[in-house]
């Protein structure tokens, strides 16, 4: 792997993806054995099926390598389990490098780890650890632009971890926004900020209203960013998550047809891949399956 010298890392989520962090199915799922033996500790939906799950891997790899110059595979590591398949929530990119965080799911606090060794083996500087108590998790943090990161409060991401958060990024924030998430579907199920938005352009975002908070709405709104609406049915089929490539360029999980419609009329490109494996059963879109190191 090549070293990034520049310390102009990742604050943004919609500026062209340069670099980004990915797992691949063989080595975040391991077998087909190994996924019967771990989906349901894991809270997946359904039993993936491994083979398919390559499948559809490589799909959404052609997608990214057609936008990404620089992808990096993270390595099989005995320590974590499936769910470090999803990336982007062990640390979160600021300008000036990664902040480790350490998950709210407890069978996921590995993954933090193992995340800071391989970044420390590969050079990249590291702004930040998350101590003690905190626990937050990349998805509940989002930059809405390149200085204002907004935090997701709820089951993944604690009070202390926000208090630490400011801390780390007090030099590089001059806004900070906590947005308090609702309980939902539960302590057990997976909701993030992210699961409530994607940004897609600096002035475009696809949202699900029903679940957010009156104040974020508003303010998204009051700052000039046109909402996309996802309706229930396309919310549960990961449909208000989408990873921006580029402003306007995109990639969502296939089925979403109301969402896509509605991207399209805004001017963007879609790409789209199959995710019933990779994403819709543990839940973790195409935000969750990458981590943007470097956009510009």
């Amino acid at each position: 792997m090549t070293t990034q010298t520049s310390t102009n890392y990742c604050s943004s989520m919609v500026t062209p993806l340069k670099r980004v962090f990915v797992k691949h199915p063989k080595d975040a799922f391991i077998s087909q054995a190994h996924l019967k033996e771990n989906w349901q500790r894991f809270n997946y939906i359904e039993e993936p099926n491994f083979d398919e799950s390559i499948k559809e891997y490589e799909d959404f790899l052609s997608i990214l390598k057609n936008h990404v110059p620089t992808i990096n595979f993270l390595p099989q590591f005995s320590q974590v389990g499936l769910d470090s398949i999803y990336t982007h929530d062990p640390v979160k990119f600021t300008k000036h490098g990664a902040i480790i965080l350490k998950s709210g799911k407890e069978l996921r606090q590995s993954e933090a780890q193992v995340y800071k060794e391989f970044l420390k083996e590969n050079g990249i500087p590291i702004l930040g650890e998350l101590t003690g108590e905190a626990v937050s998790d990349g998805g509940d943090l989002v930059w809405l632009d390149e200085r204002t990161l907004v935090v997701g409060l709820g089951y993944r991401t604690n009070l202390e971890a926000i208090h630490q958060l400011k801390t780390i990024t007090k030099d590089l924030v001059d806004e900070f926004i906590v947005v308090q998430l609702p309980h939902d579907q539960g302590e057990n199920e997976c909701l993030h900020l992210m699961s409530l938005i994607s940004m897609v352009d600096h002035d475009l975002a696809v949202v699900h209203s029903r679940l957010m908070p009156v104040f974020f709405r508003q303010l998204l709104i009051q700052r000039g960013i046109k909402l996309i609406e996802v309706p229930d049915e396309e919310y549960l089929n990961l449909g208000c998550n989408v990873l921006a490539l580029a402003p306007r360029i995109c990639v969502m999980i296939e089925g979403s047809e109301l969402t896509k419609k509605q991207l399209l009329d805004a001017g963007a490109t879609v790409y789209e891949y199959k995710g019933k494996e990779i994403s819709y059963k543990g839940t973790g879109g195409p935000t969750c399956l990458t981590c943007p190191v470097v956009r510009t």
